[in-house]
């Protein structure tokens, strides 16, 4: 944030009656894994606000996720961040990974809706959750979302993580790569559809990709953390190879800024984002997703941005 106070604080300086022009307005966008959804989102827009936003400079990076996201929120390393509501939470209520102190996040947006995926392929033995136990499974890199999910999903179904198979924590990309090397037996990624990394899967020639249910861990999750997951599918077909409609928990995924983004900058985010949906869309297709109706009170179980508030109300909604 640092980036965008002190090119704010450089106004146009006249200079022997000349103007001299401002500096860009940079902007850092943390996204995920590349093998992930909130990578080409992020790089998606980035590029929109460099290109239509007049004045803007907007860079993405790749990250480890949402938990790694909030962190760099709170070290003022990123001005806006996508991430999955759970991870904003336990962020905006200083629990979990961020017992130390809250995170002054704010809402820009509700993006799409983000559906845990258990993948394995055909010959591994797994036909349900409780099949996990003894095998080697990823759960989500460090400091993802993937992994705070996860572990709140196995503990509804009454196991561990830590103790009830071999555990890995890799990116979607590298668990690909170690199920086709045989070193590993599942994976688990929550995302939107598709994840590339799990379309390479399906597409590899002798493997079928199979998509593990776990809808049932639901309820007891929301019982214990506050109504953030909802039952939801992934659809067949959605991966070559898969057949079955794959019944999962799913949370929304959010586009945070801090809380001290000048107004004008969260605003100008926001605009860019549904004015040039088309652009998005054309990255990636859950930025369908992107709705004026999803952005509600309820949508969000942190505080919209001022700026965000400013473009909903111009637009009939209100969302404070």
């Amino acid at each position: 944030m640092r980036r965008i106070l002190s090119v704010l604080a450089a106004a146009a300086v006249v200079v022997s009656g000349a103007a001299v022009a401002q500096p860009k307005v940079n902007l850092s966008i943390a996204t995920g894994p590349t093998g992930g959804v909130y990578y080409p989102l992020g790089g998606g827009l980035a590029n929109v606000l460099s290109k239509y936003v007049p004045g803007y400079a907007a860079n993405s990076e790749a990250t480890a996720g949402s938990v790694a996201n909030i962190q760099l929120m709170d070290q003022k390393k990123s001005d806006v961040a996508f991430t999955m509501a759970d991870a904003a939470w336990d962020g905006y209520k200083a629990q979990g990974k961020f017992a130390a102190g809250a995170v002054p996040l704010r809402t820009l947006m509700v993006a799409y809706p983000n559906r845990m995926h258990v993948v394995t392929i055909e010959g591994r033995g797994i036909e349900k959750l409780a099949d996990l136990k003894g095998k080697r499974v990823s759960t989500g890199a460090p400091n993802s979302a993937t992994e705070l999910m996860t572990q709140r999903l196995l503990e509804a179904v009454g196991m561990d993580m830590t103790k009830d198979f071999r555990r890995e924590r890799l990116t979607p990309e590298k668990s690909v790569d170690a199920i086709k090397d045989g070193k590993l037996d599942a994976v688990f990624f929550v995302a939107g559809i598709p994840v590339s990394s799990f379309t390479d899967l399906g597409a590899t020639p002798g493997t079928k990709i199979k998509l593990i249910d776990h809808a049932e861990a639901v309820a007891p999750m929301n019982a214990k953390y506050g109504p953030l997951y909802i039952t939801d599918v992934i659809p067949a077909k959605s991966y070559p190879g898969q057949e079955k409609v794959n019944n999962v928990a799913t949370v929304q995924n959010l586009i945070i800024a801090r809380e001290d983004m000048p107004v004008d900058v969260a605003y100008n985010i926001v605009k860019v984002i549904f004015e040039r949906k088309d652009d998005l869309v054309a990255v990636h297709k859950e930025a369908l997703s992107f709705d004026l109706k999803n952005q509600t009170k309820t949508g969000s179980p942190i505080p919209y941005h001022p700026g965000a508030i400013k473009y909903f109300a111009e637009k009939g909604i209100k969302v404070n």
